[in-house]
């Protein structure tokens, strides 16, 4: 009588894919996000389709899914504060060069937001692998890099005497620059104001809720940056 044979190789374990945790995670902070702003189905699929050209989160790419938190994000929803990851530098040079990252890539030039990329950049300009072990001095010369960046892409730092302009004005000007590209991409027309292009880019009407602060025009600039990733506007 023949035996079958059973094999005792050991089971292949089951592969970890970090892109898949990731985007599956994106996705549940898009249901998050239309939970927390009461949007109904027939509005969150507008959204959906405006942003993604997609009916189905599932048909989504990652950089899809962004720009729908983009837009979540421009309504109003904040993602909830994550704690500090272990080694991520919070000192005041730190999220300096962090702000300047993030705006730099609703601008179109800095091609992920994310800490590593930051650092990368950092390790390119200053020859330290982490901005936690770098020092105050490596770290002014960080922001100047970012802010020399900022104006090469059309972003000013600074009013014509040279002085430190105020974050309203800045976020205003971080707004206009994008615009600027979003012309140069057609998707804007060079005579429309920043007024037009909010209302007809991202159905904003500015100082609709009262005057705009820095928040707000920072809150812009996310939709208009999402707008112009969109349009492969972006570096």
């Amino acid at each position: 009588m023949a035996l079958s044979l059973v094999s005792t190789a050991p089971a292949r374990p089951a592969r970890f894919d970090p892109r898949t945790k990731r985007r599956n995670a994106m996705i549940g902070k898009v249901h998050v996000g239309k939970k927390a702003l009461s949007l109904d189905e027939d509005d969150y699929r507008q959204i959906l389709i405006h942003e993604t050209g997609k009916a189905s989160l599932k048909d989504c790419s990652e950089r899809e899914l962004e720009m729908v938190l983009d837009r979540f994000r421009a309504l109003g929803w904040k993602d909830l504060p994550r704690p500090a990851a272990k080694g991520v530098a919070q000192n005041p040079m730190a999220r300096k060069a962090r702000a300047l990252w993030i705006s730099l890539y609703h601008l179109g030039w800095a091609r992920n937001r994310d800490e590593k990329a930051l650092e990368a950049f950092a390790k390119r300009q200053i020859g330290c692998e982490r901005l936690v072990w770098a020092k105050q001095s490596d770290g002014y010369k960080l922001i100047e890099a970012l802010k020399k960046r900022a104006e090469i892409e059309g972003w000013a730092q600074t009013d014509a005497s040279g002085n430190n302009l105020s974050p309203l004005k800045l976020n205003e000007g971080l707004c206009e620059a994008i615009l600027a590209k979003l012309v140069k991409a057609g998707e804007a027309r060079p005579d429309w104001t920043l007024n037009t292009a909010a209302w007809r880019l991202c159905g904003v009407e500015l100082g609709a809720d009262g005057p705009m602060n820095a928040e707000a025009y920072q809150t812009l600039a996310q939709q208009l940056g999402a707008r112009l990733r969109a349009a492969g506007g972006a570096a």
